[in-house]
């Protein structure tokens, strides 16, 4: 299935039922009085969060929803029945944006939550209510409401605890298969990636976090290079970013420094939060160097770098370090959810 991480959609709530003027008539009756009952309740959209559906594919299609309108009230003191409301099943993870305001009315954290999106129109008031000790004839009777009526945006933003960075051929396909259980397609090009993918890592047994491999960023991103910032929205709910680098790149002229600081750049562009998230610098490929060409180039990207961020060593295509890092990542979010949690 085609992966769908953004949509856009109309819903129109349901309009109310009319409200109706009418009078009792029945033989032997002769002062029946007013009878005229309610319009019925306009059908709401609902939002409701479903972890078995993964893609906003459907709504690519289905552009306007609407749902039912109330029934008109009737004679004999009968009631409209109310419109039937419409449930919007989105994936887990999904941020309902109104169009016009910009106002986020809905985020799907939960398997099973709902929100509200359009609230249908209330119905009519018919004659019944109107009548008093002077008017014992009323023939007013009043219009339903329409139901609300807006234009949405829909984003899915994927719920993981670890986001893996880096530009494209960095090994991080490789690394998300080699620690998880995700299975995403790898090869010896660039933008082999060009979906986000999710795999659950698992350590010591009773320890798991789910981790989140994104496409590549290049410098430029900001501007629309390679696949641009679509898919860095999936990294905003994660808890620790890895940047993953390849330490021995094919090409001599590419610079692991200067790829390092412009990916920095680009997360800054995009979202000042989430350039701010812990990352951690794991250095891959290291089946390709020696002990002493990988301390050499460790030192130097240490000295370049500047930075205080843990460095890791691993090589995903041989799962030297992957144990290690792992763990190290299980321990941090553990840590984590303990401060959260005082």
């Amino acid at each position: 299935m085609k992966f769908v991480d953004e949509a856009r959609i109309e819903v129109q709530a349901g309009r109310g039922g009319d409200g109706c003027a009418s009078f009792r008539r029945e033989k032997f009756i002769p002062k029946g009085g007013p009878d005229g009952g309610d319009g019925g309740r306009g059908g709401s959209v609902w939002a409701v969060a479903d972890h078995n559906i993964n893609t906003l594919i459907e709504y690519r299609y289905q552009r306007r929803i609407a749902a039912e309108n109330g029934e008109h009230g009737r004679g004999a003191d009968c009631y409209g029945a109310a419109g039937e409301d419409v449930e919007l099943r989105l994936p887990v993870g999904t941020v309902v944006i109104d169009e016009e305001s910009g106002h986020t009315l809905a985020d799907l954290a939960r398997s099973g939550q709902r929100a509200l999106l359009a609230k249908g129109g209330a119905g009519g008031l018919g004659n019944l209510h109107f009548k008093s000790s002077i008017n014992r004839a009323p023939r007013q009777k009043t219009p339903g409401k329409p139901g609300e009526h807006l234009l949405l945006r829909l984003e899915l933003k994927v719920l993981a605890d670890v986001g893996l960075l880096g530009f494209p051929n960095a090994g991080k396909s490789t690394l998300i298969a080699a620690v998880s259980n995700a299975r995403p397609k790898v090869a010896d090009y660039p933008f082999t990636t060009l979906h986000p993918h999710l795999g659950v890592v698992r350590v010591d047994g009773d320890t798991s976090f789910v981790i989140a491999d994104v496409p590549g960023l290049i410098e430029g991103a900001a501007e629309g290079a390679g696949l641009g910032h679509r898919f860095l929205r999936h990294l905003g709910r994660t808890r620790l970013l890895l940047h993953v680098i390849d330490i021995a790149p094919v090409d001599s002229a590419a610079d692991p420094v200067r790829q390092a600081r412009a990916l920095a750049a680009e997360l800054k562009k995009f979202d000042s939060r989430l350039a701010g998230k812990t990352r951690w610098i794991v250095l891959n490929k290291i089946d390709l160097c020696d002990a002493a060409c990988r301390e050499q180039r460790l030192a130097e990207l240490r000295r370049r770098l500047r930075t205080k961020a843990p460095l890791f060593l691993v090589s995903a295509a041989t799962g030297e370090g992957c144990r290690e890092l792992m763990r190290e990542v299980g321990r941090y979010l553990a840590g984590h959810a303990a401060r959260a949690t005082e």
